[in-house]
């Protein structure tokens, strides 16, 4: 299974449909579309040394929230998923909604859908990434010195892991990183 699976597995898509009042295909259609963008953002923003040392210190206040289990959607703090989405994509947040609804190949994937979903999943990517990115740092101490020149190391190799699958390349690849501004 990758991470991205695992990631996919957390989130609670049949509670989410419901409170949305959506149908779960097209609730599990808008979450693929969504965790890569969250992903993606995240790693523009740790492309340069002052965004990844923000994100490091958002992962840490992250980790004890990281359960590793499927939450309920009334556990979820939409309140710090709305800050978190804020964080990750600035005033780019609307056109990030409009770009993630436009690549879905369900019509039933709307801007509006996309937009309840950003606050709702945020929390659990980021709990999620601060779990991985924590117990690697924890348990790799030496990955840097063998990673290529070209590559930003640490955070920025879990979360290109991350964005590998198809989901994540098919949105990042033209999409989002025009959009925010990271490296194609």
């Amino acid at each position: 299974m990758s991470n991205f699976d695992g990631l996919l597995d957390l989130i609670p898509v049949g509670d989410i449909a419901k409170q949305l009042g959506v149908p779960q295909d097209v609730a599990e259609a808008a979450v693929k579309q969504v965790i890569p963008a969250i992903i993606g953002g995240m790693a523009v923003n740790a492309q340069d040394a002052d965004g990844q040392k923000s994100l490091e210190s958002a992962l840490s206040k992250h980790a004890t929230s990281a359960s590793g289990k499927k939450v309920s959607v009334k556990e979820i703090d939409t309140a710090d998923g709305e800050k978190i989405v804020n964080h990750v994509f600035g005033a780019k947040k609307n056109d990030v909604v409009a770009a993630v609804a436009d690549t879905s190949k369900s019509s039933n994937v709307t801007q509006e859908l996309i937009a309840q979903l950003l606050p709702i999943i945020a929390p659990i990517v980021i709990s999620f990434v601060a779990k991985q990115f924590l117990g690697q740092k924890d348990t790799a101490p030496a990955a840097k010195e063998t990673t290529p020149a070209a590559s930003s190391g640490g955070i920025g190799d879990l979360l290109g892991g991350l964005l590998g699958s198809s989901q994540g390349q098919e949105i990042i690849g033209g999409v989002l990183g025009g959009l925010l501004g990271g490296k194609k």
